[in-house]
C-alpha cells in the first residue's frame, strides 16, 4: 500500500497541469471570435497548414536544386569555351610563328567564342591575307577579324 501512495503525488501533479494547461489555452481563447470548430477540426487545420508550409519549402528546394544546376551548365560552358578560345589562339600563335615573313612580327591573336581579332602590322598585303588564312584554318575559329596594317607599326 504504501508504494501506491509515493505515485500519487505524482499523478496529482500531472492531473494539476494538464488543468492548468487546458485553461491556459481557454484563456488564449478569451477576447477573440469563439470558434466552433472542434478540437480534430482545429488539429486537421493546423496539420493542413503544416502541409502547405512543408510543400512550399519543398518547392523552393526544388527551385534552387534547378538554378543551382543551370548555373553549373553554365559556369561548366563557359570554362570550356575559355580553354576552346585559348587552344584556337595557341594553334593561330603556332602557325604564325612557322610562316617566315609573319613569325618577325609581333601579332596579337585574341580569341572569343571563336572568334579571332589580329591586332599588329604586316609588311605586305599577301602577308596580312595570308595571316588571315592561316587563322581562318584552325578548327574552332568561327570567324576571323583582321586588324592588321601594312607597315613597321604595332
Amino acid at each position: 500500500m504504501k508504494a501506491r501512495n509515493a505515485y500519487r503525488p505524482l499523478k496529482m501533479a500531472a492531473l494539476i497541469a494538464a488543468v492548468s494547461a487546458a485553461a491556459s489555452l481557454a484563456a488564449c481563447d478569451r477576447g477573440q471570435q469563439p470558434d466552433s470548430r472542434t478540437t480534430g477540426q482545429k488539429i486537421d487545420s493546423a496539420m493542413s497548414k503544416a502541409e502547405q508550409k512543408i510543400d512550399s519549402a519543398k518547392n523552393e528546394m526544388a527551385q534552387g536544386a534547378t538554378d543551382a544546376k543551370r548555373d553549373m551548365k553554365s559556369a561548366a560552358t563557359d570554362a570550356k569555351n575559355a580553354v576552346n578560345d585559348a587552344a584556337i589562339t595557341a594553334s593561330i600563335n603556332a602557325k604564325l610563328a612557322s610562316d617566315k615573313e609573319l613569325s618577325a612580327l609581333r601579332i596579337n591573336v585574341d580569341t572569343v567564342d571563336g572568334r579571332v581579332a589580329l591586332r599588329g602590322s604586316a609588311p605586305n598585303v599577301s602577308a596580312r591575307d595570308r595571316a588571315t588564312q592561316l587563322a581562318s584554318s584552325v578548327d574552332g575559329v568561327r570567324s576571323v577579324e583582321n586588324q592588321l596594317v601594312i607597315g613597321s607599326k604595332g
